[in-house]
């Protein structure tokens, strides 16, 4: 009887303690949405999602350069990223266990690891320097080298994951490789997937770095793609450093954008997620 009330104490004693790590790795989160609505609220307006900034000194305006911005970015990363990484993450899925997979996939676990600010850097030197200017080209290339490990890896993993019989039953009913590859086990696995994809958006949404060295930024709105280009993070970080009050100001409402747009990503990839597991 002694037994069963001591187990019964560590595993109550187990329980609680679980929980109360959950909730300590939970308050940095819930701290920092608290504080950014706190200070980044009020300088949410039509005009801060509609005007350009004001110059040097004067008070109002918005971001409307730095949000078109963003979003040009990171959908040209997505148009360059996304291909190289579906199409590396097949074939390490399908045809990597041999030596070149394993050292494409040892490259892919290296890149994940590299600081933003190195990818910024070889950038520079591989397109800016050639190019002799910044430019949102440059930048979309950074972005899109940081998508690539994630998606890589999630789309090799989740392939492995479709059952073996499926290829086979495709491959039974006479349907070449390549077809049974995108009409059986990409499909199968296209919700996982797209998990995968949200998550690298949201990864690379946020970046400051890497735009540094290579859109750098405009306080207009351009669509050239071989001129420099603003975004919501190098405008966060430019104002956030700045003497004026107006700025900072700007700076948290900025902030607070940008952490929702990421944490919509993030809870998008758990809705796919979610479906995926109900289905």
């Amino acid at each position: 009887m002694g037994h069963y009330y001591r187990r019964k104490f560590i595993d109550i004693i187990a329980r609680w303690g679980s929980l109360a790590m959950v909730l300590l790795a939970i308050v940095p989160l819930v701290a920092v949405l608290g504080y950014l609505v706190m200070k980044g609220i009020g300088g949410l307006s039509w005009s801060f999602f509609t005007e350009l900034p004001k110059p040097v000194g004067e008070t109002g305006g918005g971001m409307a350069n730095a949000l078109t911005g963003s979003a040009i970015l990171v959908g040209m990363a997505c148009a360059i990223g996304l291909p190289v990484g579906l199409l590396g993450g097949i074939y390490l899925a399908e045809y990597g266990d041999n030596a070149f997979g394993k050292g494409v996939r040892f490259c892919t676990d290296v890149l994940s690891g590299v600081p933003s600010i190195t990818v910024g850097i070889f950038v520079y030197s591989l397109i800016v320097l050639r190019m002799r200017r910044f430019s949102a080209l440059a930048g979309a290339v950074a972005l899109a080298i940081l998508m690539l490990p994630i998606v890589m890896r999630t789309t090799e993993e989740l392939l492995r994951l479709v059952p073996v019989t499926l290829r086979e039953g495709g491959l039974a009913l006479g349907l070449p490789k390549w077809r049974v590859i995108l009409g059986v086990v990409l499909r199968t696995g296209a919700s996982g997937i797209a998990t995968g994809v949200m998550l690298a958006i949201a990864r690379v949404a946020g970046e400051t770095a890497p735009l540094l060295f290579t859109a750098f930024g405009s306080r207009f709105i351009s669509l050239k793609l071989d001129q420099p280009m603003g975004s919501l993070p190098v405008q966060i970080y430019t104002y956030a450093v700045s003497p004026y009050e107006d700025w900072h100001r700007q700076a948290w409402a900025a902030a607070l954008v940008l952490v929702m747009l990421v944490l919509a990503f993030n809870l998008l990839a758990r809705v796919i997620t979610r479906r995926k597991g109900e289905s």
